[in-house]
């Protein structure tokens, strides 16, 4: 099904939204487009990435058709000690469109991941371009099948039990909730959007978690995040440690 786009700029008047039936990343167009002097706020996405970007190198599956491929330019006074956080509101953001796009519950892990039932649905990227942060996402919305590699790690919003979502509706839902957490953000403070995360995420204290970072593997219970954004873990030793990379699991 094609994408309505005229529909999404009615819906999000003043911003500029730019559409790609294939890209090699919306993460690179819309890092040009911040160089380009875009506004705050501008999108680029597309049906289908051929390289799309996770974190750490990763790549994210992308197929056509199927998924929300969006990268946002953010003109927001953030330097890279604020990203953690940034991550955090725009993990709830995505979180928030999910839930009222497709009304399933869905689940935060640090730093990126929204899950469903234990699977991954959407992950979060963001890094500093010039004077604008990056900030890229990747919905799985209409994907019924996945590559053998990532099948028992991955769902879909149609997986998962949702309808047929409209990506139209999604990406607007979106744009909307990452407006309203980077107010809360700017507003509030920091804290603010901690707590927001501390109430919306079952990996934030009390879970026991696997953390594998620099060739080495951690395991130990989640202790809440630091005034930073990181993830603090209590080992097994008693001695707490902060994490600021690493894939975290369920142990």
């Amino acid at each position: 099904m094609g994408f309505d786009l005229e529909w999404v700029r009615e819906r999000v008047p003043g911003r500029r939204v730019e559409w790609f039936d294939s890209v090699d990343s919306t993460m690179t167009v819309a890092a040009r487009m911040a160089r380009e002097g875009c506004a705050s706020g501008s999108l680029a996405v597309a049906d289908a990435q051929t390289a799309g970007i996770g974190r750490h190198g990763h790549s994210w599956h992308s197929e056509a058709g199927a998924g929300l491929y969006v990268s946002i330019v953010l003109r927001v006074p953030v330097d890279a000690a604020g990203l953690p956080v940034l991550m955090v509101a725009l993990g709830l953001a995505a979180q928030e469109a999910m839930v009222k796009t497709a009304g399933l519950e869905a689940d935060l892990r640090w730093p990126n991941d929204v899950l469903i039932n234990g699977k991954k649905c959407a992950g979060i990227l963001a890094q500093i371009e010039s004077d604008a942060v990056i900030a890229g996402i990747g919905i799985n919305v209409n994907h019924t099948t996945f590559p053998k590699e990532i099948e028992p790690l991955a769902t879909s919003l149609r997986l998962a039990g949702a309808r047929k979502i409209s990506r139209e509706e999604l990406l607007v839902a979106l744009a909307e909730e990452i407006g309203e957490y980077l107010r809360v953000l700017a507003d509030e403070g920091a804290e603010a959007i901690l707590r927001l995360f501390a109430n919306a995420s079952s990996y934030a204290e009390g879970r026991r978690v696997r953390v594998e970072q620099d060739g080495s593997v951690i395991e130990g219970m989640t202790c809440g995040l630091d005034h930073a954004g990181f993830l603090r873990v209590r080992l097994d030793d008693g001695k707490e440690t902060k994490i600021v990379t690493g894939g975290v699991r369920p142990a």
